[in-house]
């Protein structure tokens, strides 16, 4: 039987107990109706994986006796900041699960002239919550013990302001002969994708005089929740750990 692998925001340490917290605990109890004696598979994004023993197990209560450690090692080398237009339905949901299973860092909604999305107060922060579950869970499927910070909704403005710690910096424009494989290996990447429309001429504008580079995918033009997950494939293939 597959030892089930579960996220934590609970302090882990070899010899000790922890009680789950409340997300992890109703999984563990209430879904998967673990009991104790039973294994498990614990991370709460220190970069270990800790393997774990049920020894009390509850629907909302689930307290374990942590037995080892080992260093994860499913990191990229290679920092990736997406900068992700807010899209409608499950589009925006699919965008952030491909990205972190793609090894994404940082994941920053982002809002645009062409967005057809707007979030504000309790709405904002209630898709944010729901964001990062969603990149928990793919962290959990995919084998990563960092989970990818979603961080709250920017501005254009404010994503330029907030890419300038990358020392690559690119916006998708299928309207330009620059690909990724011309460019100098980077250390980080700030990676910029529009919205179904595009982004305006002025954005792109506003982005190359902050120091972003346009860059091509290809001929075609990709969706908006295809198009990060083809760039960072593309990347980690190119500068990262796909294909290593």
């Amino acid at each position: 039987m597959r030892i089930p692998r579960i996220f934590t925001d609970s302090p882990l340490a070899v010899g000790g107990q922890c009680q789950l917290d409340d997300n992890a605990a109703n999984h563990v109890g209430r879904v998967l109706r673990m009991q104790a004696g039973q294994a498990l598979l614990l991370f709460n994004g220190d970069g270990h994986d800790y393997h774990a023993t049920i020894t009390e197990a509850g629907k909302k209560h689930v307290l374990v006796a942590v037995t080892e450690a080992a260093e994860n090692e499913t990191e990229s080398p290679l920092r990736v900041v997406l900068a992700q237009t807010l899209s409608k339905g499950d589009r925006m949901d699919y965008a952030v699960q491909k990205a972190v299973e793609m090894g994404v860092s940082e994941i920053v909604p982002l809002t645009t002239e062409r967005c057809d999305v707007k979030l504000k107060g309790d709405r904002e922060d209630k898709r944010l919550r729901h964001w990062q579950q969603v990149a928990i869970s793919a962290a959990e499927q995919c084998g990563r013990a960092r989970v990818p910070d979603i961080q709250p909704v920017m501005t254009v403005q404010q994503w330029l302001e907030h890419a300038r710690a990358c020392d690559l910096r690119l916006v998708l424009h299928h309207r330009t002969e620059r690909s990724l494989n011309t460019l100098e290996k980077p250390s980080s990447i700030a990676l910029m994708i529009g919205p179904e429309g595009g982004l305006t001429a002025e954005e792109i504008a506003l982005a190359e005089d902050n120091g972003f580079l346009p860059v091509a995918l290809g001929p075609r033009v990709l969706r908006t929740e295809t198009a990060p997950v083809a760039a960072i494939a593309l990347c980690q293939w190119l500068w990262g750990d796909i294909g290593a």
